[in-house]
């Protein structure tokens, strides 16, 4: 049985250095061979596996949370793109979205992706689309109001060209920050993953304009040779 998800950064615990060596079968490529040596390795991934999260990405937002702290007992969260849900289960105890912290507020969370979502005790999960006409009218009145955070995770299909997929994924970004601006409380939070890369520059312009701090983070749980990095905006201003 699977163990349930605590929504502590155990960060330390039970972690095994992997020194697995994978040979390149026939038909497949020397790339995928590569990727599967990295994840036999990886130790969030072994994490991910012992502690019952449905990913590594758990981790990252685990110690996002960890340094920024916005998904207190009674936050209201969206999560953009929540596939496969490890972001989720880790608001889940965060948020107290379950009610068993006695004598704390009750969050929410809802999740939003193109594909469908496993169910996830805690969560409301919505197949659609965030981009289309009336979404963010559909988000809040799902919520019964407005959210506290909106996060996201989302990444654009990899096109191999490393400038390209920088600009869809920072389109992607700023898309999600638009429907946060049209979602997010007073004093909310957005966060999101972007690549590094030179073209972030307006949407950090944009997110300076909408919210009293702005900041960049790298989690530990990021790979190093990844050039992915998270914004995190708090205190929106409406």
């Amino acid at each position: 049985m699977a163990k349930k998800p605590t929504g502590k950064n155990t960060s330390g615990r039970g972690m095994r250095d992997l020194t697995v060596k994978v040979k390149t079968a026939r038909g497949r490529k020397l790339s995928s061979t590569r990727w599967l040596q990295r994840q036999l390795n990886d130790p969030y991934v072994q994490r991910a596996k012992a502690e019952g999260y449905r990913g590594r990405a758990a981790f990252k937002i685990m110690e996002i949370d960890d340094k920024y702290r916005f998904l207190v007992p009674g936050a209201r969260v969206v999560d953009l793109g929540c596939a496969p849900g490890g972001w989720m289960q880790v608001a889940v105890p965060r948020v107290n979205a379950l009610g068993e912290k006695s004598g704390k507020k009750v969050g929410t969370i809802l999740g939003i992706d193109l594909q469908e979502v496993e169910p996830l005790a805690g969560c409301d999960i919505h197949q659609l689309d965030f981009m289309e006409d009336e979404a963010d009218v559909k988000v809040k009145e799902w919520l019964g109001g407005k959210a506290d955070v909106v996060m996201s995770d989302m990444a654009a299909a990899s096109s191999g060209h490393k400038q390209t997929d920088h600009l869809r994924i920072i389109s992607l970004c700023e898309a999600a920050a638009y429907f946060a601006f049209d979602v997010l409380e007073d004093g909310g939070t957005f966060v999101a993953k972007v690549l590094a890369g030179g073209a972030e520059g307006e949407l950090q312009k944009l997110l300076k304009q909408k919210f009293t701090k702005v900041a960049n983070y790298k989690p530990p749980s990021s790979r190093s040779d990844s050039s992915e990095k998270f914004v995190v905006a708090t205190g929106f201003r409406g």
